[in-house]
């Protein structure tokens, strides 16, 4: 079994390394061969595809249920406000500073250290897998969605990403609708046409007003927002077609599907989502894992972003050290205190449930 105290230390430098390697979405590749040698230099098998590294425990047993653990390498691009180095991982008054510090390098490493915590133990309840993916910052099909159908059978997953290690239960979804209402053509001057705008407007309407009959007990309702709309060519004539774009914040009460047949059922408009791939994700408040951070302490709570866990179809939760208002800041920075107070929580949660 790995030293908590060693660990950390291993955590720490480890994510110095990845700090100093850029690692934009879609070019995470060398983080990806260095997180794939750390893991192999302590014994674990891995697995890749393309820019994702997944593991599984020492002792995997298929007759056991399997807890996924999620947090991801790449970076979004520093900010021009940016006054240090973004790759120069310089630790000054206890803070680790550098781009992907926070976000989520700090969760990063931590659920590896987790993961080498738990690898070689005999006779747990639950199996694990690790997987360190890419392309979360720009919700990109080449990372953890490219690998989940290659996982296997997973009971529940633990998403890295800086929570302060409260507790996010739920996650919203996201549809961005292209709506179209259409009518005829025909000169503003005399009775001719049928103007799509009003009909626009009926169903642009129904947006703004409507509530959804089951409303989700950390978000509450449902939130739709009419934020683009487009018609007409010319004064005098009446438009055949009047396009708006509608932001759907979906909550955990209702899948993607569920709320797209809903609108389809409401509006006379042609409605197209962009994508349904971004779901709602949560996880049972009275969930042993939920309740093993509740006894620590941790608090409870939905969260306003949106993450790898959307594209999950199993009970998740989001947790990590570091704080998400640090996130894509400049001259981004992670407590050291943090890593080694998140490795040592995580798994004094997950020792309750194993």
């Amino acid at each position: 079994m790995a030293d908590i105290t060693v660990l950390s230390q291993q955590a720490l430098q480890l994510l110095q390394q990845l700090i100093s390697i850029p690692s934009f979405s879609k070019e995470e590749d060398r983080t990806a061969d260095l997180i794939e040698q750390t893991l192999q230099y302590h014994g674990v098998q891995t697995q890749r595809k393309l820019n994702n590294i997944w593991a599984y425990n020492k002792y995997f047993d298929e007759a056991k249920p399997t807890i996924l653990l999620n947090s991801h390498h790449d970076t979004v691009k520093p900010n021009s406000g940016y006054t240090r180095d973004p790759y120069d991982a310089k630790i000054e008054d206890g803070k680790l500073y550098g781009l992907g510090s926070n976000d989520a390098g700090g969760c990063l490493v931590s659920l590896i250290s987790v993961f080498l915590y738990f690898f070689d133990k005999q006779d747990l309840k639950y199996n694990f897998c690790l997987a360190t993916t890419a392309e979360e910052e720009i919700s990109g099909v080449n990372g953890l969605e490219l690998i989940i159908p290659e996982l296997g059978k997973l009971e529940f997953g633990i998403v890295g990403e800086p929570t302060l290690m409260d507790l996010a239960i739920a996650e919203r979804g996201l549809m961005v609708l292209d709506c179209t209402a259409y009518g005829k053509a025909g000169h503003a001057a005399r009775e001719e046409g049928d103007n799509a705008i009003y009909k626009a407007l009926a169903d642009i309407e129904w947006f703004r007003t409507f509530r959804f009959p089951k409303e989700s007990e950390v978000f509450g309702p449902i939130k739709m927002s009419v934020t683009i709309i487009n018609a007409g060519s010319q004064h005098n004539v009446v438009p055949a077609s009047c396009v708006f774009t509608v932001d759907v914040r979906v909550t955990d009460a209702y899948r993607n599907e569920e709320v797209l047949e809903i609108i389809r059922q409401h509006v006379s408009s042609d409605v197209k989502p962009r994508s349904i791939r971004l779901k709602p994700s949560s996880i049972d408040k009275n969930h042993a894992f939920v309740q093993a951070g509740i006894a620590l302490g941790k608090a409870t709570y939905g969260s306003p972003t949106t993450s790898d866990q959307s594209l999950l179809d199993i009970p998740s939760i989001k947790i990590g050290p570091g704080d998400s208002a640090r996130s894509h800041s400049a001259d981004e920075f992670i407590y050291v205190d943090e890593i080694a107070n998140g490795i040592e929580t995580y798994i004094a949660m997950l020792e309750k449930i194993v």
